[in-house]
C-alpha cells in the first residue's frame, strides 16, 4: 500500500487567475480529513503562469504533486494521466475553475467509507447562460435515451471513486475517453449527490463550443450504436419510398400522357445524395474512432513529474 488515503486529481489548463483561490479553498476542505493525502495537479500544456503557481504550491505543501504533460492533450486525457499516477485508496476528480465546490469532497469520501465505490455530483442547479443550460439538458437526456448503459442525468466528471474502481477504469483500453460514461459502465455501488454548480470563478471557459461538441459526439458514439441503426432505418424508408415512386412513374409512363419532370428528378437525386453523405459521415465517425484505437497511441505524454518520489 502507498500510505496515501486520499487523492484529488485536478486537471489544469491556463488557470492562473483562479488557481490561488482554488488551492486555498481545496486545502481548507481537505485539512479536516486527517489521513495522509495528495493533490495531483495535471498541467495540460498550460501557456500561462499555471505551472509556476503549481510549483509554488508544491514548495509550500509537499502534499502537492504535479504532472506536466508535453502538450495540451485535452481535459479527458489530463484526468486520465492524474488517475494513472494517483496512489490514494480513495480518488476524487475536481476541475480547477471552482464551478464544482471543493467543500463537497469530505462528503464524497464519507460516502465511499459507507461502502460505495463511486460517488458523483449531480448538477441540480447551474449558474450558467440559458443556451448552455439548454444544451447540457438536451445532451444528457439524449445520451440517456440512446446509450446502452444507464448514464446518470446531469452528472459531470466531479466525483470520488474507490481504489478498485480507479484500477478498473485505468485498465479500460479506450483512446477516445468519455470518463463519466466509463464510470457508469463500471457498475459497482454508485451514489449521486445533488449540488448547485457555480459560475466559473475567474478566467475564460476552457471548454469551447467545438470541444463540447467533440466531447458530446465521443459520449454518444462510445456508448451507443443508435446512430447506425437510425441511418439503417432511414435507408429502409427511403428505399421503400423510392420503390413506390418507381411504380408511380412506371404507371404514368405506360397509362397516362407522360411529361418528363427534371425538377422532381433533381430534387430526388439531391435528397438521396444528402442521405448518403449523412450516412457516410456517421459511419466515418465510427471508423475514425476505430482507427485511433487501432493505432494505439498513448493518451498522454508526461514531460515532467514533481513530487512523485515513488515513480
Amino acid at each position: 500500500m502507498s500510505g496515501v488515503r486520499y487523492s484529488v486529481v485536478v486537471p489544469v489548463y491556463n488557470e492562473q487567475e483562479v488557481l490561488p483561490e482554488f488551492y486555498g479553498r481545496l486545502a481548507v476542505a481537505l485539512d479536516g480529513l486527517g489521513d495522509p493525502l495528495e493533490i495531483v495537479f495535471v498541467n495540460d500544456g498550460s501557456r500561462d503562469r499555471s505551472l509556476e503557481l503549481l510549483k509554488g504550491f508544491h514548495a509550500a505543501d509537499k502534499r502537492v504533486r504535479i504532472v506536466s504533460l508535453s502538450r495540451n492533450f485535452g481535459h479527458q486525457a489530463a484526468i486520465t494521466a492524474g488517475l494513472t499516477l494517483a496512489r490514494g485508496s480513495a480518488v476524487a476528480i475536481l476541475d480547477a475553475d471552482l464551478q464544482d465546490p471543493p467543500e463537497l469532497l469530505p462528503k464524497f469520501f464519507a460516502a465511499l467509507d459507507q461502502g460505495y465505490d463511486v460517488v458523483y455530483g449531480i448538477r441540480a442547479e447551474r449558474k450558467e447562460g440559458a443556451a448552455k443550460r439548454l444544451a447540457y439538458f438536451v445532451f444528457y437526456r439524449l445520451l440517456r435515451h440512446m446509450a446502452e448503459i444507464e448514464v446518470p442525468l446531469d452528472s459531470g466528471d466531479f466525483c470520488a471513486m474507490s481504489r478498485r474502481a480507479v484500477d478498473h477504469l485505468n485498465a479500460l483500453p479506450e483512446s477516445a475517453r468519455f470518463l463519466r460514461g466509463l464510470r457508469a459502465w463500471l457498475g459497482f455501488r454508485q451514489l449521486g449527490i445533488p449540488y448547485e454548480r457555480d459560475r466559473r470563478h475567474a478566467g475564460d471557459p476552457k471548454y469551447t463550443v467545438s470541444k463540447l461538441v467533440t466531447l458530446s459526439i465521443d459520449g454518444l458514439l462510445s456508448f451507443s450504436t443508435a446512430p447506425l441503426r437510425a441511418i439503417a432505418g432511414v435507408g429502409l424508408v427511403v428505399s421503400s419510398l423510392s420503390f413506390l415512386g418507381i411504380l408511380i412513374i412506371l404507371y404514368r409512363y405506360l397509362f397516362t400522357p407522360y411529361v418528363a419532370g427534371y425538377t422532381s428528378l433533381a430534387m430526388l437525386i439531391l435528397f438521396i445524395g444528402g442521405i448518403q453523405l449523412l450516412t457516410l459521415g456517421v459511419i466515418g465517425e465510427y471508423i475514425g474512432r476505430i482507427s485511433a484505437q487501432v493505432r494505439g497511441r498513448p493518451q498522454f505524454v508526461v514531460d515532467e513529474l514533481t513530487g512523485f518520489d515513488h515513480v
